[in-house]
């Protein structure tokens, strides 16, 4: 209102204003109990003059205002003799023994300066009063930049935790060891045991985000007494204020987020190397709290991450050194039988957070879910057979402990069918092999990955018209319309689980909205733009669009355009959706409706047999355990190649090594190829393009010679990952041998 105003006071939810140049003061609030000193009761939304004259006059003597009091329904004024030549007070000057303690350069410098040696009370006593009080740490690091402190909400922080991190490590250092020790002390007998689970403010969480900086909450020496249990206190924190704390966390850049994450992956590998050389019984329950708390205090930040679309990569979460700490198997049998028989067990699994597996691991997981699997059902198989022999005195037809595929090379869709059709659900656990009609091949792998690459290869091809092929990214989508029967999607969905539990990659173009639908997740607009990046970046300009003349310019309703066997159909997205106009206001809602309608309700019928033919093989619990994305590269490998791992890991048999002219000689040969050629090569040699999950190391190329002239091709042995190479001399004869042999792969004869 354009005055000064140099005095507030605040009472229960009423407020004064002194404003010295009239001498005057304005209230508003509530005045119910007459506490606006306006003569009435009324409320006020803006400031309005207190009754009364500014000076006042008692014995003939004139008083002003000098300051201003609040509080409940009461309010105050300390009058003075106007002759006084003292100004009232002016509180926007603040008084260095008035303000709180707050974590400074200068303090620290002064810290410092009498940090060699003994440490005088008065210096141990104020670092002790800021590492002991909540408040100190709260009023510390505010930020000054845009939006500074005084825009705290539950969106900003209003602390600058950059400068936290350079406080802190200038002030833990190692030559002045007194003050880390007091430091420590402070902070483990009065901060952390002191902090609330419900913050009377959003400012009192501010030391949720600055303390972590700390280094001495990086020291292993600390974990157990101020690491473990900061965490303790954000894990016990009631869901409003750690909501709050997620959403500042989510602002957070990588770097900073990804600090904290890396300290309590730290924290997780230091308790699981104590458990590995042993806790006493008398200490296991401590040490289990302690693992459960560090693994909750990550599974928080996984959550925000997640919920922030990935502030830093899923996979800076994975603890590398699980396989070596744990005993993955017995952990995965463990909290299976927890899960399937609601066993309440005070014993911590890792599989209760499965976002520290790595690919090795989850592997590992799966490989494990899938002997458990297939041991039942060979354990079934097993008692049918040992039941049927006494039941009819013999002569009965066993049962075989393994899922056996007989298919003609013409008809490898049709037979594969037919024996699925008749398999019970038990039958897909079993371990599969495969046989070829007319073919001696004996199945120890390569067989089986052949035929996937076959039966793939069929029921993808444009002759059904069960898919759509979408040119601009290269993948493919399930038809909103086919003639063919529906059971074909449901053994595609077989075939893809089936995979999995064999472990052998398949070729399936689909994008990640695939799994995300296999895990039950929603696909969103990213994912639009993965399958068709053209209509994706429509859709997404359409939500940028800031101009007030939107629908003139877009002149949308809420349907969708389709070609379907060659005729146009106009299809509506919401019920009446050719009356709705899509507008500013409902944008969001057509563009959900649009990515909804694309990759749920027109393919339902189609994904829902997919669905149930993978589930049928692959459904259960281990499922829970991945990211769609790592789901992706479970069933069709990835395309990480890295032909130089290739070369190192490669192992030679017989006279080869790594420096025989005649491998010098592949080599050479080998990476002046193009990618396509490289990729031909890996199909030639191991059934597939794509790689293991596991990276180009885990194929385990093996080199060996043969007898014979230069006159032979190279030979694969697919079940082996074993390549027969003649003695080649020269290079161009090498060079077009191979070329010859990776061009000409079909067909398995005894490997």
């Amino acid at each position: 209102m354009g005055n000064v105003v140099t005095q507030i006071a605040c009472g229960r939810q009423h407020t004064l204003a002194f404003i010295p140049s009239s001498g005057k003061i304005d209230s508003f609030g509530l005045g119910g109990n007459g506490q606006l000193g306006t003569r009435s009761t009324y409320n006020r939304m803006s400031p309005a003059p207190v009754k009364g004259l500014p000076q006042c006059v008692y014995l003939e003597q004139s008083f002003c205002v000098k300051r201003i009091y609040a509080g409940g329904d009461q309010s105050f004024a300390h009058y003075a003799l106007s002759q006084d030549d003292s100004p009232p007070v002016d509180l926007r000057i603040t008084r260095p023994d008035g303000q709180i303690y707050t974590l400074s350069d200068d303090l620290i410098q002064k810290w410092l300066n009498h940090g060699h040696g003994r440490l005088s009370p008065e210096i141990t006593n104020e670092i002790d009063l800021v590492f002991s009080s909540a408040n100190c740490l709260n009023g510390s690091f505010l930020s000054e930049s845009n939006p500074d402190h005084y825009n705290t909400n539950s969106k900003c922080s209003g602390v600058d935790v950059n400068m936290a991190r350079l406080l802190y490590h200038r002030l833990i250092q190692p030559d002045y060891p007194q003050v880390s020790q007091i430091v420590a002390a402070s902070m483990e007998k009065h901060l952390l045991p002191r902090l609330s689970s419900s913050p009377p403010d959003i400012e009192a969480l501010r030391l949720y985000l600055t303390l972590p900086e700390c280094p001495l909450l990086s020291d292993p020496s600390n974990y157990t007494t101020l690491t473990i249990p900061f965490a303790k206190a954000v894990v016990s924190l009631k869901d409003a204020p750690r909501k709050v704390l997620g959403n500042w966390w989510s602002k957070f850049e990588p770097a900073v987020f990804q600090r904290l994450v890396e300290l309590y992956k730290e924290v997780v590998v230091y308790l699981l190397r104590m458990q590995k050389l042993g806790i006493p019984l008398s200490e296991q329950r401590i040490f289990t709290c302690f693992l459960h708390t560090s693994l909750k205090f990550l599974e928080i930040l996984h959550s925000v991450n997640e919920r922030a679309g990935q502030i830093i990569q899923y996979d800076k979460f994975y603890i590398h050194e699980l396989d070596e700490l744990i005993d993955i198997r017995n952990d995965y049998v463990t909290w299976f039988q927890q899960q399937m028989f609601s066993v309440m067990d005070s014993q911590v699994t890792m599989c209760k957070y499965p976002f520290v597996f790595d690919a090795q691991a989850k592997t590992a997981l799966l490989q494990t879910d899938a002997v458990i699997q297939m041991q039942m059902a060979v354990d079934q198989a097993q008692r049918q057979n040992l039941h049927s022999l006494f039941a009819s005195g013999g002569g009965v037809e066993s049962v075989n402990p393994c899922l056996i595929l007989i298919v003609r090379r013409e008809n490898v869709v049709g037979d594969s069918m037919e024996v699925l059709r008749k398999s019970k659900n038990v039958h897909y656990k079993k371990p599969l092999k495969v046989i070829f009609v007319g073919e001696e091949a004996v199945d120890a792998g390569g067989v089986r990955k052949e035929f996937f690459l076959l039966i793939m290869k069929e029921l993808l091809d444009p002759k059904y018209g069960m898919f759509r092929y979408y040119e601009e990214s290269r993948l493919i989508w399930f038809a909103h319309k086919t003639f063919e029967d529906i059971d074909l999607f449901h053994l595609i969905g077989v075939v893809c689980g089936l995979a999995i539990y064999n472990l052998t990659i398949v070729e399936l173009n689909f994008p990640l909205a695939l799994y995300k639908k296999l895990l039950k997740k929603t696909p969103t607009l990213e994912d639009l733009k993965e399958l068709m990046p053209d209509v994706g970046r429509s859709l997404q300009q359409l939500l940028d669009y800031t101009e007030d003349d939107f629908e003139e310019t877009f002149c949308l309703n809420f349907t969708i355009t389709e070609e379907i066997f060659g005729t146009t159909e106009v299809l509506e997205l919401v019920p009446n959706g050719t009356d709705i106009s899509v507008n500013k206001s409902n944008r969001q809602e057509f563009v959900n409706a649009y990515v909804d309608y694309i990759f749920n309700t027109s393919v339902a019928p189609q994904f829902s047999a997919f669905y149930a033919g993978f589930h049928k093989v692959c459904g259960g619990k281990v499922l829970e355990l991945f990211q769609p994305s790592e789901l992706q590269a479970m069933v069709i490998g990835n395309t990480n190649y890295d032909w130089k791992e290739l070369e190192k890991s490669t192992e030679y048999k017989g006279e080869y090594w790594a420096d025989h002219p005649t491998i010098k000689m592949f080599w050479e040969v080998f990476h002046e190829l193009t990618l396509e050629k490289k990729k031909q090569f890996l199909l030639f040699l191991t059934g597939s393009d794509r790689i293991p999950i596991l990276g180009m190391k885990s194929l385990a190329l093996v080199i060996q010679p043969t007898g014979g002239g230069e006159q032979y091709f190279p030979v694969a042995h697919t079940c082996f990952n074993l390549l027969d190479l003649p003695k080649y001399t020269n290079k161009e004869t090498l060079k077009e041998k191979l070329l010859h042999a990776i061009e000409h792969i079909q067909g398995f004869n005894l490997v």
